[in-house]
């Protein structure tokens, strides 16, 4: 009886991962699973950036956020359903706690928050599509990030243009 707690006590775990069993099969999994975190942790932060911002250029760039990830993250949804690839449903544990801190500040100690975690989630996002248009496996994955990229790029400019315009540092 023992023996079976113990298995069942080491299967869940592994149950618990499944749904992205199809996603460990794809060759550009890291693409995929990255990207879909991204774009649900963005459209968290933006709707954060609406709610506790007193910057209208900051509230603005939130719900450019949550516009263009939702849009971006739909497409990469229905390309991933396409492919049978299941994605995560979460941001990653990292964009969470970066959530969480962001979520008990508001005003001026917000922004100075998340301007500079806006800046560096672009420029990875910049850095992680750019890989894969250079050297992914999958074509549809690699044409989603060409798309997707000058979007991406836009936000990075616009994010540093406030960072400027605040004097906040990145």
């Amino acid at each position: 009886m023992n023996r079976v707690i113990a298995s069942l006590a080491l299967a869940l775990p592994l149950a618990a991962w499944s749904p992205l069993t199809a996603l460990a099969d794809s060759p550009d999994a890291a693409f995929y699973k990255h990207a879909a975190e991204g774009g649900i942790a963005e459209v968290e932060a933006g709707k954060l950036a609406q709610e506790k911002s007193n910057n209208q250029q900051v509230k603005d760039f939130g719900a450019m956020m949550v516009k263009d990830h939702t849009a971006a993250n739909d497409k990469l949804k229905a390309l991933a359903d396409s492919k049978n690839i299941s994605l995560p449903t979460t941001s990653s544990v990292g964009q969470m706690a970066a959530k969480a801190k962001l979520e008990v500040l508001s005003g001026d100690t917000f922004d100075k928050s998340y301007i500079p975690g806006q800046i560096k989630a672009h420029q990875n996002t910049v850095a992680l599509f750019r890989k894969e248009i250079q050297s992914g496996q999958d074509p549809d994955a690699q044409a989603f990030a060409k798309a997707t990229l000058p979007t991406v790029r836009a936000h990075l400019k616009a994010i540093n243009a406030i960072a400027a315009a605040t004097g906040i540092s990145k």
